[in-house]
């Protein structure tokens, strides 16, 4: 089954909490300190396979979840880092956010990575926060949560060569004919539901992938029919080979077929009409003499063949060897979908505002403090410090806060006392 287009969910592991433990030794009854920091959580990472040409798997299983990191020991020893989870993906995945439609990667290289959902760093534990005024600290830190998307994955395929036309103009026979792609073949008016990828070997050392593109039909690019969900595909082949029935078997005209299908790519995607094509009059085994005279009046050079007979087959793998040498691959194959730089907040980056409840601050540079026990009289003294520091209860003390009004941090809140 070939699937193009899912919705997942990818999750970041927990980092590990840190601890509170101090040195129990036989002369030192009293000793410091030594609770050990948590592991980092691990992250989901995407990874090209070049040998996958469907988002099958992802159809099937929504959700992807890196592993946790453990939480720190005694002695001074860290948690475990949580185990990075590895999904491979087809080449040509287009990663968005789901909500937003922002696109986050453009995946087109064997082996190419993309970190999909961060794992949370692990906590600190109580040795961390010892200093000469806090010689015994009774508090760690959690672990930070990992990171939760919902992700849009889009697959455009990445091909040499792309078939183009009108239903049953012979795309599925001729990849049948020169690759070992088995397509669902049959004489009937209805288009290919999927596209179809075929490795065509020409003499000993030569070779190219070759994708079938279900049949377009006029109106295509405004979503007419189902050629609209392909054309995306269309978009990263080097060479486009049009297919157009020289026997006029449909009662189309074929010089009108030509111009009506290009016309589609060209609304779908301006850069498309530039690409370089090959014209082949297919199905000349059924006639096609004054057709092909007017084709080639009109277009200029075409292929004639036919695909059962296997009649011109030869010398049109030929012309595509021919054309994709003096074509650039890796500026085609390199080419990527416009990725939008999403702004992120800086870790120092915070936002007071005062409603009639009290105070709320929200932003990435205080997202640390939901990471402690607020109900430890020792983690509360360290989260004024830092607030202090960070010149958070100054900007409180100017919008005119007050002893007993409640500090809203998440879902924390917080008794302000000066």
């Amino acid at each position: 089954m070939f699937v193009d287009h899912v919705f997942i969910q990818v999750s970041g592991g927990d980092g590990g909490n840190g601890i509170v433990t101090f040195r129990r030794e036989k002369y030192e009854p009293l000793g410091g300190p030594d609770g050990g920091d948590g592991g980092n959580g691990g992250s989901v990472i995407f990874e090209v396979d070049e040998g996958l040409n469907t988002l099958l798997d992802f159809k099937y299983r929504k959700l992807y979840k890196a592993e946790k990191g453990a939480n720190g020991l005694g002695s001074n020893q860290m948690g475990k880092d949580g185990k990075d989870l590895i999904v491979r993906v087809p080449l040509g995945t287009i990663v968005k956010e789901r909500d937003s439609g922002k696109i986050i990667g453009d995946l087109v290289k064997h082996k190419e990575r993309l970190v999909v959902a961060q794992g949370g760093r692990g906590g600190r534990g109580n040795a961390r926060f010892a200093n000469p005024q806090r010689k015994g600290p009774r508090f760690s830190e959690a672990g930070e949560k990992g990171e939760d998307k919902e992700l849009e994955l889009e697959l455009k395929l990445l091909a040499d060569v792309g078939l183009v036309g009108f239903p049953n103009v012979g795309k599925s026979t001729l990849i049948a004919s020169v690759s070992k792609a088995k397509p669902k073949i049959a004489n009937y008016h209805f288009t290919t539901l999927v596209p179809n990828l075929g490795v065509v070997k020409v003499g000993k050392f030569q070779s190219f992938v070759m994708a079938d593109i279900p049949g377009l039909i006029e109106g295509a690019a405004e979503g007419v029919g189902l050629g609209h969900a392909f054309l995306r595909h269309v978009e990263r082949t080097r060479l486009i080979v049009h297919l157009v029935d020289a026997s006029g078997s449909e009662g189309r005209d074929p010089v009108d077929d030509v111009r009506i299908i290009r016309d589609e790519l060209k609304k779908f995607n301006p850069a498309i009409s530039k690409r370089p094509e090959i014209l082949v009059a297919t199905k000349i085994d059924l006639g096609y003499q004054d057709n092909l005279k007017r084709l080639e009046a009109k277009y200029g050079k075409v292929y004639p063949i036919s695909a059962v007979t296997h009649e011109g087959v030869d010398q049109l793998l030929e012309a595509i060897i021919e054309n994709l040498a003096k074509l650039p691959k890796k500026e085609v194959e390199f080419e990527r979908v416009e990725i939008e730089l999403i702004e992120s907040e800086s870790k120092d980056d915070y936002n007071i505002e005062k409603t009639e409840e009290g105070y709320v601050l929200s932003g990435k540079g205080l997202e640390w403090i939901s990471r402690f026990d607020i109900r430890n009289y020792e983690a509360l003294q360290y989260i004024e410090t830092r607030l202090e520091h960070l010149g958070v209860m100054d900007a409180l003390r100017d919008m005119g806060i007050e002893d007993g009004d409640i500090i809203f941090v998440g879902e924390l809140e917080l008794e302000f006392l000066s």
